[in-house]
């Protein structure tokens, strides 16, 4: 919230929860914060209790007065899905193909790491083309007339989708579309020009329905059914298995001991004046955070550069622990400390006292 504030210049409303991660037991510090809504996965509100009777075309409100809004499950297919989403289209640019590891070594030697090893450049020649094939070269007309083909094919899906469900409702129905941003430029090249194509289809091609926020939909239709959204995430069976299996179960008991270290720790020095010990407790927080990333513990369940997420979860517990250490017995290590401010500079703003 503090970091939303700093860039928009006014606290939020709502939040995207982590990994669309929801415990009812959150509900009391989302209330504190002054989170009015929150967005969570599909099932957290078809499962809520009682049944929501409008599904996730409308928003439920806790007992303890959170709102929550359910991702749509059609819209969200029709761009994530791998089998027929739409950034895998053969005339995209295919993500994979980079000159980084293309090119003649001795030629991109210069523009790869330090080290020698390649890596991505951005700079992609190719298209998808298809699966298990030769890619061919990128056609930017032909990826650009996929995208207004696209556009075109989600809006005409939406507006069915309205008009089939409006006249079983009082209020019209909201239909939440959140994706990751890193999907639209990153993962998906096409996805902005997408995005700029289908608004404008929007606003000039149709009248059956009007782009709205949560927190809009909220001051204009305030009446809503009170149930209990359901535990869930949008991590892969759509609870914690992703996080909390027996390949990375073993990290949760460090996280633990180490979160309740930085509660004892803003206890403890809740009325602190010397400046360096303000540093090394801030810098116990970002490292805190840092460990509970739910990257590493994700990454480990994938099997994917495993050594790479048990070294980073390794590494930020054993400055966390060592730096505490250091504040419990007033001899903090100057130079350790403005090492690991350097590496490990998030949220540079960041006040331990918020474990208080």
């Amino acid at each position: 919230m503090q970091t939303y504030e700093k860039y928009f210049g006014r606290k939020p409303r709502g939040i995207w929860l982590p990994e669309c991660g929801y415990v009812p037991e959150a509900d009391q510090y989302l209330k504190e914060f002054g989170i009015d809504y929150i967005i969570t996965e599909s099932h957290g509100i078809l499962y809520a209790d009682p049944t929501p009777i409008y599904g996730t075309y409308a928003p439920i409100v806790s007992p303890k007065g959170v709102i929550a809004f359910g991702r749509d499950m059609e819209s969200s297919r029709q761009v994530w899905s791998s089998i027929n989403g739409y950034p895998g289209d053969f005339n995209y640019r295919e993500f994979y193909r980079d000159i980084g590891y293309d090119a003649d070594y001795d030629y991109i030697k210069p523009y790869i790491a330090h080290n020698g090893v390649r890596v991505h450049t951005g700079i992609k020649y190719h298209r998808i083309t298809g699966k298990d094939c030769e890619k061919d070269v990128y056609n930017l007309q032909w990826a650009k007339d996929s995208c207004e083909k696209q556009a075109g094919h989600f809006l005409d899906s939406r507006k069915n989708q309205i008009s089939m469900v409006s006249s079983y409702m009082e209020n019209p129905p909201i239909i939440l579309c959140p994706y990751d941003a890193e999907l639209y430029g990153h993962w998906w090249y096409e996805g902005p020009y997408w995005l700029y194509i289908l608004f404008k289809k929007i606003h000039f091609d149709q009248n059956d329905f009007k782009l709205i926020t949560p927190s809009e939909y909220i001051d204009k239709y305030p009446e809503m059914q009170v149930a209990t959204p359901c535990r869930s995430s949008w991590g892969a069976n759509g609870y914690s298995g992703v996080w909390l299996n027996e390949t990375n179960d073993y990290v949760h008991r460090h996280l633990h001991v180490a979160g309740d270290r930085m509660v004892e720790l803003a206890h403890t020095y809740a009325e602190e004046k010397e400046p360096l010990k303000i540093q090394a407790l801030n810098q116990c927080a970002r490292e805190l955070l840092l460990a509970q990333s739910s990257d590493w513990l994700f990454i480990i369940t994938n099997g994917t550069m495993v050594d790479y997420a048990k070294k980073r979860i390794k590494d930020h517990i054993g400055r966390f622990t060592k730096l505490y250490e250091q504040i419990k017995e007033n001899k903090i290590e100057e130079n350790f400390l403005k090492d690991l401010q350097e590496k490990d500079c998030i949220f540079p703003e960041i006040d331990y006292k918020i474990y208080h």
